[in-house]
C-alpha cells in the first residue's frame, strides 16, 4: 500500500494498524455514534472484527478504510474509506463509502475534508462510480453526501430499516 496515506491541511488517513483498536473500540461503543449506523453500540469483539476486515479490505481489494487523525495532535478522529461489503442490495462489486466521527469531532467540517480526500484518491483509481447508503434521518451525513457529489438512486430496505442508497460517478 505505497501510496495509501493522505494527508489534508488538518488530518491525516492511512490504514488501520492494530494500535488503532482502542480508539475504535470506543467511537463503535458509543450509542451517539451508532445511532444511525445499526442502532447498537459495537462490543469489543466485534469491533476487533471490524478492525480484521479493514485489514482485509487492503489487502484483497487494494482499497480499504482509514484511520483518520488529526495532524497536529495525532487525536483519532475516525474512519473514512471504501469497502466491498457484499450486502446482496444490488451493487456487490461496487466501491460503498462510509464515514464515522468521534462525537467531540462532529460538526468542525473534519467528516468533509476526509471524505473529499478520500473520494479524491477513488477518483485517480479505477472504478468509475461510488455508491453509500445513509439512514434517512441522518440529516448531517446526506448533506455531506450530497455535498461531494452523492445523487440519491433508490430507498430501499436494509436489515430491516429504511435506508437511501445513494451514487456518485468519478469525477476528473
Amino acid at each position: 500500500m505505497p501510496d495509501s496515506t493522505i494527508e489534508t491541511e488538518r488530518l491525516v488517513l492511512r490504514p488501520h494498524r492494530a494500535e488503532d483498536f482502542a480508539d475504535l473500540a470506543a467511537m463503535w461503543a458509543d450509542p451517539e455514534v451508532t445511532r444511525f449506523i445499526g442502532g447498537r453500540p459495537s462490543t469489543p469483539e466485534e469491533s476487533w472484527a471490524r478492525l480484521l476486515r479493514y485489514g482485509g479490505l487492503w489487502g484483497l481489494l487494494g482499497f480499504g478504510y482509514w484511520a483518520v487523525h488529526e495532524r497536529a495532535t495525532s487525536r483519532f478522529v475516525g474512519e473514512v474509506g471504501f469497502a466491498d461489503f457484499r450486502r446482496g442490495l444490488g451493487f456487490d462489486g461496487v466501491p460503498e463509502a462510509g464515514w464515522i466521527l468521534m462525537p467531540w469531532a462532529q460538526g468542525r467540517g473534519l467528516a468533509g475534508e476526509a471524505v473529499r480526500a478520500a473520494l479524491a484518491w477513488a477518483d485517480a483509481r479505477v472504478w468509475d462510480r461510488s455508491v453509500c447508503i445513509i439512514d434517512p434521518e441522518n440529516a448531517p451525513s446526506l448533506r455531506l453526501a450530497e455535498a461531494c457529489g452523492y445523487r440519491e438512486a433508490d430507498r430501499i430496505t436494509y436489515k430491516d430499516h429504511p435506508v437511501i442508497l445513494l451514487e456518485r460517478l468519478r469525477q476528473s
